[in-house]
């Protein structure tokens, strides 16, 4: 199983961004998909989390700004990111097996990540 994350760039504050994790290898149905992602100097942390019956998990410090979604039939997982701040910066990521502990050691397959920078 591969996952791609795209959908990353530059943002001013209080912009925004949909990021997508493309699932191929196998059907998306099976898994749940989270997000994660790291700053630099600072641990990998879990951002948002939907289930295989798209129920959602997310952090504390994105709840009400970020919308995790699935689409089977694409094999796509998006997470739209709305009012983001400098403090989101980080690499993305996508994983299947998240937990609604959003703990990154949880994950199982892992894909490589998409820069996010909100700056002005």
């Amino acid at each position: 199983v591969q996952l791609q994350a795209s959908g990353g760039g530059l943002v001013q504050p209080g912009g925004s961004l949909r990021l997508s994790c493309l699932v191929s290898g196998s059907t998306l149905d099976y898994y749940s998909i989270g997000w994660y992602r790291q700053a630099p100097g600072k641990e990998r942390e879990g951002v948002s989390c939907i289930s295989t019956t798209s129920t959602t998990y997310y952090a504390d410090s994105v709840k009400g700004r970020f919308t995790i979604s699935r689409d089977n039939a694409k094999n796509t997982i998006y997470l739209q990111m709305n009012s983001l701040k400098p403090e989101d910066t980080a690499v993305y990521y996508c994983a299947t097996d998240c937990t609604r502990q959003l703990y990154f050691h949880d994950a199982g397959y892992r894909g490589q990540g998409t820069q996010v920078t909100v700056s002005s």
